[in-house]
């Protein structure tokens, strides 16, 4: 199996980002811990965690908490 992140706007438009698959969730969580302030500062609104082509959960925004 394999995990990426789907990338979107605030709007729900799929949006380019970073084309980096994971062998588990774990890992594609950790490295989403690091990577999440560069991804909001490139345009992305929302991310949807994918396991081959099936959502494990998501969209998750990445607005500030208000």
């Amino acid at each position: 199996m394999e995990y990426r992140w789907r990338y979107q706007d605030e709007q729900g438009r799929d949006v380019d980002g970073p084309k980096v698959a994971f062998p588990d969730q774990t890992a594609a969580e950790d490295w989403f811990g690091e990577a999440w302030g560069e991804l909001r500062e490139a345009g992305v609104g929302q991310v949807t965690l994918l396991r081959n082509e099936s959502e494990v959960y998501g969209p998750m925004s990445l607005a500030p908490a208000e």
